[in-house]
């Protein structure tokens, strides 16, 4: 049995059945032997290992897959249609793009750009902006000004801010931050005293409690439809999944 089990694959002895190979009933000089063969084998055929290793990382992409579109579909209210997060592109586009961000990630500074060209260029995306400030104090910040501005000012101050701070490199300090207000001809008076407000507060809150459900740890975190896109991803890759999309 052992000099045949030498002249088979790894996975063949593996697929055995239970039957044909009960570990029980070997003695253990039977088992030492069995041991032995398998080393030989791996130690011949080492390829069959990294075989192995990628099957195995591809079950758990699959699996971490599954397990996101599930979440997604879970809490598709508070994702698409929470009521207070900024909804620009096209509000009536036949695909969603969610975007989980923090002013001080520097993935997502290199993600603005690109996922303007994709909505300005698709045209039929539908985007919404999640403040998801993770980064320290100065994200924080720089979120509760943003959400103060849209509340105050509504949804084109809040995104002129917005890319205005997604293209700032220098320390977020209120400072700076009423500067930028100023140069849109915004009341940075009421935005600053908007801040800390418990309007604010609870936007910023819900969105960091829908990104604990999601199992969202770093920004950029994207939503696509019905896939979650985590980490930066590139332009040119993200316009193939949206026309996967749409099928």
């Amino acid at each position: 049995m052992f000099a045949r089990l030498a002249a088979t694959s790894l996975a063949a002895v593996l697929a055995l059945p239970l039957a044909a190979m009960d570990l029980k009933e070997l003695s253990d000089e039977e088992r030492a032997q069995l041991r032995a063969e398998v080393r030989a084998y791996l130690l011949e055929n080492p390829e069959v290992i990294m075989e192995a290793i990628e099957v195995l990382q591809n079950r758990e992409a699959e699996a971490q897959a599954q397990a996101d579109v599930d979440l997604v579909s879970d809490n598709a209210e508070a994702i698409f249609n929470d009521g207070f997060s900024w909804v620009g592109g096209n509000p009536e586009g036949d695909i969603t793009l969610v975007e989980f961000l923090d002013y001080r990630c520097g993935y997502c500074k290199r993600a603005h750009d690109e996922v303007a060209k994709l909505i300005e260029t698709d045209g039929n995306i539908r985007f919404i902006i999640k403040e998801f400030p993770i980064l320290g104090e100065q994200s924080m910040l720089a979120s509760r000004f943003a959400v103060a501005t849209k509340q105050i000012a509504g949804g084109d101050s809040y995104k002129a801010l917005h890319d205005a701070l997604m293209e700032f490199n220098g320390d977020v300090t209120l400072p700076a931050l009423r500067r930028m207000a100023t140069t849109f001809g915004l009341d940075a008076d009421a935005i600053e005293a908007r801040m800390d407000s418990d309007e604010v507060t609870r936007e910023i809150a819900e969105s960091r409690a829908l990104a604990q459900r999601l199992n969202i740890t770093g920004t950029p975190t994207f939503v696509l439809q019905d896939e979650m896109l985590r980490g930066y991803v590139p332009y040119d890759q993200m316009q193939l999944i949206v026309e996967d999309k749409r099928g």
